[in-house]
C-alpha cells in the first residue's frame, strides 16, 4: 500500500510514537547528564547527544538496519577504547572493567568510575544513535528494547531517580503502542488506548522500586547489622544511621534526615595516643551525598606516609560484632596481625576488609599521623599538585554561586587556607545547633544548611565545610570513622555505634592532609551519653565491656609518674599541632569578632552579624514563599498521567457520565426561552431515566400520561408550551421551571 493511502490517522501515531523515543531517550541522558554535572560543565555532552540526534536522523534515511547495528557496535566498541586509551597501562586490561560493570548493576553508582566524563561521552552516544534510528525507520518494538534496557542499566547501578525512570518507562510504553497502531493503521479513536496503558505504567512504575540486594547493608540500632549481608545478625526493621554507611563495604553515602544512633559495641582500641578512629575518606560531592572513586587494591599499593613530618601511633583493633570496616588513623602506613589479610587499600588510602571481619578479629596498623606547627601551616602555601587539584576541588556545576560568595565574605580577612578553613570550621560550629532530628532538604545539602537549616549533625557540618573550602580553591575531602569513645584504660578504648562521625580533611602542600572538626562537641558528646545511659538503664546488651562499666578511665599520680619517665615515650613541642588539636588562627577578623592568640570570641549569627543580616540575605535566599516548582520531568509525568487518565476516563465512558451528571444538576443562566428550553431538556432526560424513552411521534401530553408524570412536571411542560408556541415568556417563569427541574434532580 502507498504511503499517501495509508489512514491519515497514522499521522498522529507516528508522532506519539517518536515522542515515546525521546522520552525514553531523554531518560537515561538526563540520567548521565546529571551524573557529568557534578564533575563538570555538561555542555560537552550536550553538543555530542545533539550530534548524535542529527547523525542518526540522516542515518535513518539512507543506512539499512543491519549497517545501522554495525555504526552502533562501532561507536560504542569504538568510544570505550577511547577511554582504556585514556587511563594508565595497568587500567588497559579487560577483566578489572568487566567485573566493574557488573557490580555496577547490582548497585554501584557509576560515579565511582575513574575518568567519568570520558566513560560517560564514550558509551552514550550509541544507545541515543540506535534507538532514535530504529524508531524514525518504525523497528518501535527494536527501538524500545535497545532504549529500555539502556535506561535499566541505570536503574540497577542506583543513578536513576524516580521521575527519569518513569519517563522511561512511560518512553517504552508510548512507542510500542502508537508505533503498533501506527503499523496496524488504527483509526485516531483508539489513541485512549495507549494513554489509558501510559496512565497504569505511571502508577504501577512510581509503587515498584527495583533494589539490587547486592547494594543493601542496613544498619540496625536495636539489633546490629540486618540482611544478607550482615551475617543475619538481627532481625526486625533498619533504621537510617550514619553507622550504616561505616559498616558497609559501599562506595556512596547519601546524606539522611534523622536518625538514631546505637551503643552497641563495635571495637576494642588499644593505642599509643588517643585520636579519631579512621575509616574513609570520599572525594566526589554529588549535591546530596557522597562517592568514593576509583577500586580498591593491594594493600601495600595504597599504603604510604605523608610529604611533611609525622610521628608513629601504634594501634590494635578487636571487632566485638561482626562488622564491614578496618578504621586506622590516618595516614596507616603498614598493617599486621591475623586480620590482616582480608586487607584491602582504597584509592583514597583507606583500609576496607575483602569480607566481612567477624566478632574478635584483630589486626594491628602502624600510622604516620601528619604533624605540623601552626605557623607552618599558614606558610605552606597554594602550589598543589595537579592530581589534588583535579580531584579535591571537584563541585557540582548546579552549585550556587552564593556558597562560594558568603564563604568569600566569612573569610575576607584569612590570607591563607589555615586561617580559611579554621574561620569556616568554627563559623559553623557557633552558628549552627547540633541535633539528629533534621528533615532532609532537597537540593544541594551545602547549599541548605548554609543558608535555610538551623541545626543538623556531623555530615551536614563536614559536608558544608568541604564545599565551602572548594569553592574558594582549597582542597578538602569528606571523612567518616568513629571518635576516640570511652577510655578504659591508659591506652585502651571502646567504640560504640553511638561515636560514629563525620569530619574534614584539608590538604596541606609538603604536610598532607589534616583533620578540622566542624561538628560542636558538646552537645554531640552530650546526646552520645545520653543514648548510653537509656541503653543502661533499659539493660540491653553489648552496650558495655567489664571495663567500661566503670566509667571513664582517669590516670593516677603513679601512673602519670610512670608515663613522665619512661623512656619510650615519645614528646613532642607544644608548637607542634597534629590532627586532634585546635590552634585558632592569629589576629583573624570576622565580621567584627577576633579570633586571636588561641582565644574565639562568639560569633555572630546569621541575621546579627554584619554582612549577613535580614536585608543582605535576601540577596542569597530564593523566594520559597510559593509552592515548590515542579522540574521538568515531574511536570512532564504529570502531564502524561493526565492525558493517560483522560483516555481512562474516555474508554470506560467516565468522561459521559461526568459530563451528563453536571449538566443535569447545575444549569447556568441565559435569557429565560433557553433556560426554559434547557430546564425542559433536563427533565426529559431525567423520566427517561427513571422510565423509558420517549419514542418517535409520541406527543410530550401522551408520553407524560404514560410515565404517570409528577405535578411538577406537568408545570415545566406547560411553561414550556406557552413559550414555545404562545410567545408568553419572561424571566419570572424561566426561573421557576429551572427550580422545579432542581427538585425532581435532587430526589432522584
Amino acid at each position: 500500500m502507498n504511503i499517501t493511502d495509508r489512514n491519515p490517522d497514522i499521522g498522529l501515531f507516528r508522532v506519539l510514537a517518536l515522542g515515546g523515543a525521546l522520552l525514553v531517550i531523554g531518560s537515561f541522558v538526563g540520567v548521565v547528564h546529571d551524573i557529568v554535572d557534578v564533575i563538570s560543565d555538561p555542555t560537552a555532552l550536550q553538543f555530542v547527544v545533539v550530534l548524535t540526534f542529527v547523525g542518526s536522523t540522516i542515518a535513518a534515511r539512507y543506512l539499512t538496519v543491519r549497517n545501522a547495528i554495525i555504526v552502533a557496535f562501532v561507536l560504542l566498541s569504538g568510544g570505550l577504547g577511547w577511554y582504556l586509551m585514556g587511563l594508565s597501562g595497568a587500567s588497559l586490561w579487560p577483566w578489572p572493567h568487566i567485573r566493574y560493570t557488573l557490580a555496577l548493576m547490582t548497585g554501584n553508582s557509576i560515579l565511582g568510575i575513574v575518568n567519568l566524563e570520558a566513560w560517560v561521552m564514550a558509551v552514550t552516544p550509541a544507545p541515543i544513535f540506535l534507538t532514535w534510528y530504529l524508531a524514525v525507520r518504525r523497528c518501535h518494538v527494536a527501538g524500545a528494547i535497545v532504549g529500555g534496557a539502556t535506561m535499566l542499566f541505570f536503574v540497577l547501578t542506583g543513578d536513576a531517580g524516580a521521575d527519569l525512570t518513569l519517563l522511561g518507562v512511560v518512553g517504552v510504553v508510548s512507542l510500542v503502542g502508537a508505533g503498533e497502531l501506527d503499523r496496524l493503521d488504527a483509526p485516531i479513536s483508539e489513541a485512549d488506548v495507549v494513554a489509558t496503558v501510559v496512565a497504569v505504567a505511571i502508577v504501577v512504575s512510581a509503587t515498584i522500586t527495583i533494589v539490587p540486594a547486592g547494594a543493601v547493608f542496613a544498619f540496625s540500632p536495636d539489633s546490629g547489622l540486618s540482611g544478607s549481608a550482615a551475617g543475619g545478625s538481627g532481625g526486625g526493621s533498619s533504621a537510617d544511621t550514619l553507622e550504616g554507611s561505616l559498616i558497609s563495604t559501599s562506595e556512596e553515602l547519601s546524606i539522611q534526615g534523622s536518625l538514631d544512633l546505637t551503643s552497641k559495641l563495635r571495637y576494642a582500641v588499644r593505642s599509643d595516643e588517643e585520636t579519631y578512629w579512621r575509616v574513609g575518606a570520599y572525594d566526589l560531592y554529588t549535591g546530596d551525598g557522597w562517592v568514593r572513586r576509583g577500586e580498591t587494591g593491594p594493600v601495600d599499593r595504597r599504603l604510604g606516609s605523608p610529604p611533611g613530618r609525622s610521628r608513629t601511633v601504634e594501634q590494635t583493633y578487636r571487632a566485638i560484632t561482626k562488622i564491614g570496616t578496618m578504621p586506622a588513623v590516618w595516614r596507616p602506613s603498614d598493617i599486621a596481625g591475623p586480620a590482616a589479610d582480608l586487607a584491602r587499600g582504597t584509592r583514597l588510602g583507606g583500609l576496607r576488609p575483602s569480607q566481612m571481619l567477624a566478632a574478635n578479629d584483630t589486626y594491628r596498623v602502624t600510622s604516620e599521623m601528619p604533624i605540623a606547627a601552626g605557623a607552618d601551616l599558614r606558610e605552606a602555601g597554594t602550589a598543589y599538585p595537579d592530581s589534588i587539584a583535579n580531584q579535591y576541588l571537584q563541585l557540582p556545576d548546579s552549585t550556587p554561586d552564593r556558597i562560594g560568595e558568603r564563604t568569600q565574605r566569612l573569610t575576607s580577612n584569612a590570607d591563607n587556607p589555615y586561617d580559611t578553613a579554621r574561620v569556616i570550621e568554627r563559623w559553623l560550629e557557633t552558628n549552627r545547633e547540633y541535633s539528629l532530628d533534621v528533615s532532609k532538604p532537597s537540593g544541594s545539602i551545602a547549599d541548605s544548611f548554609l543558608f535555610e537549616m538551623e541545626r543538623g549533625y556531623c555530615t551536614y557540618y563536614a559536608t558544608t565545610m568541604t564545599t565551602m573550602l572548594r569553592t574558594q580553591g582549597i582542597p578538602a575531602r569528606f571523612v567518616v570513622g568513629y571518635t576516640s569513645g570511652q577510655r578504659v584504660a591508659e591506652d585502651e578504648w571502646v567504640v560504640r555505634g553511638h561515636n560514629s562521625h563525620a569530619w574534614v580533611e584539608v590538604y596541606f602542600p609538603e604536610v598532607g592532609w589534616i583533620r578540622f572538626d566542624p561538628t560542636p562537641a558538646g552537645p554531640r558528646e552530650s546526646t552520645a551519653q545520653q543514648d548510653l545511659d537509656a541503653a543502661r538503664e533499659a539493660n540491653e546488651s553489648n552496650v558495655d565491656t567489664n571495663r567500661s562499666q566503670d566509667g571513664e578511665w582517669t590516670p593516677t599520680p603513679t601512673e602519670t609518674e610512670t608515663q613522665s619517665g619512661d623512656s619510650q615515650q615519645q614528646t613532642f613541642d607544644e608548637s607542634d599541632i597534629s590532627i586532634p588539636e585546635y590552634y585558632a588562627p592569629d589576629e583573624v577578623e570576622l565580621n567584627g569578632s577576633n579570633v586571636s592568640s588561641g582565644t574565639v570570641t562568639e560569633f555572630a549569627r546569621p541575621g546579627n552579624a554584619p554582612g549577613f543580616g535580614t536585608a543582605n540575605d535576601s540577596q542569597d535566599r530564593e523566594d520559597d514563599s510559593g509552592l515548590p516548582i515542579p522540574s521538568v520531568e515531574q511536570f512532564t509525568l504529570g502531564a502524561l498521567a493526565m492525558l493517560g487518565f483522560a483516555g481512562v476516563a474516555r474508554r470506560t465512558g467516565l468522561t459521559r457520565r461526568t459530563y451528563r451528571a453536571v449538566w443535569l444538576r447545575w444549569q447556568p443562566r441565559e435569557d429565560p426561552a433557553t433556560d426554559i428550553e434547557r430546564a425542559f431538556e433536563r427533565l426529559e432526560w431525567l423520566l427517561e431515566r427513571r422510565h423509558r424513552n420517549r419514542q418517535p411521534g409520541e406527543t410530550v401530553r401522551d408520553y407524560f400520561e404514560a410515565v404517570d408524570a409528577d405535578e411538577r412536571a406537568w408545570r415545566v411542560a406547560t411553561i414550556r408550551e406557552r413559550s414555545r408556541y404562545a410567545g408568553t415568556v419572561d424571566r419570572e417563569a424561566a426561573d421557576e421551571a429551572i427550580e422545579l427541574v432542581d427538585e425532581l434532580v435532587g430526589e432522584s
